[in-house]
């Protein structure tokens, strides 16, 4: 087994799902027969976030019963996981992170599959993983930032983070909250406890539980009370992000209190890649909560 990028923009050619599958040629077979099994790393093109965006294990490769020469590779949703901070074509001392890639614009530089070795995947994964400051962080002074400068410079393996429940349930905490702003989608509210933390919670849509990956797509932030209701389905969302409430559970003036007028998710400072996916939101409606 072994590493590879794969080149995924969202406006591909080929017949790819998000988090379910990756559709390539005949001409990248080898290659992706040698990762079944292990861990890949995505990029996204001029086209897309112009950068390394994620990870995922790939567990089969089978024909494209459709397409000749074509291939999907099935990807386990349950170990999606994105970076929390897209990360760059070069390095910060102007290396490429793919040390095999020539400098210029030819070569492989073009290849929708690249084979990556195990200490480039580790400095992809050790900068995309690496933490971000959540939204009400105070910046750190003096000595204190000197010593969180001298202890991240000692972590430089973050890759078990790949196959950590808790470290991956804070990193999609942060996240979450990050693309929200602290803003609960469906109150529309920011409040702060009396240390200035947000409430605002990170709420998986596809639970973690049910094989619902750690991306930002896959998640909503909400306030405690609302986090409950969406978790038990008495509060769901149609693909327009209308709300659908089960209003034989919850009276009127309960909704009223918690959820804003307009009864839509509120999405207006969140970036369109960090909407909730319809995939996730239609798994949430259909799910049975009997």
């Amino acid at each position: 087994m072994s590493h590879a990028v794969l080149i995924q923009n969202p406006q591909s050619i080929y017949d790819d799902a998000h988090g379910q599958w990756y559709n390539f040629p005949k001409q990248y077979l080898g290659m992706m027969q040698e990762v079944v099994g292990d861990w890949v790393v995505f990029y996204e093109g001029r086209r897309g976030a112009f950068g390394y965006t994620h990870v995922q294990k790939v567990i089969d490769i089978r024909p494209d019963p459709h397409v000749k020469d074509r291939f999907y590779a099935d990807l386990d949703l349950r170990e999606m996981l994105d970076f929390e901070a897209r990360v760059p074509r070069k390095r910060p001392d102007g290396r490429l992170y793919e040390s095999n890639l020539p400098t210029g614009s030819g070569g492989n530089n073009t290849a929708a599959v690249r084979r990556l070795s195990d200490a480039d995947f580790a400095a992809i994964v050790n900068e995309g993983l690496r933490e971000v400051a959540d939204i009400d962080a105070h910046p750190r002074t003096g000595p204190l930032r000197q010593m969180a400068e001298d202890q991240a410079a000692f972590a430089t393996d973050r890759r078990h983070i790949l196959t950590s429940r808790p470290a991956r349930d804070a990193a999609f905490a942060r996240m979450v909250r990050r693309a929200y702003k602290g803003r609960c989608a469906i109150s529309g509210l920011r409040l702060r406890n009396g240390g200035g933390r947000a409430e605002v919670q990170a709420c998986h849509i596809r639970s973690v539980r049910d094989g619902g990956p750690d991306v930002v797509r896959n998640g909503i932030a909400l306030s405690g009370t609302l986090h409950w209701m969406f978790d038990r389905g008495l509060i769901r969302v149609a693909d327009d992000h209308s709300l659908l409430i089960s209003h034989n559970k919850v009276d009127l003036p309960t909704i009223e209190r918690l959820v804003n007028p307009q009864m839509r998710l509120m999405l207006d400072d969140v970036d369109p890649r960090h909407c909730p996916h319809p995939d996730y939101l239609r798994w949430h409606r259909e799910k049975d909560y009997a």
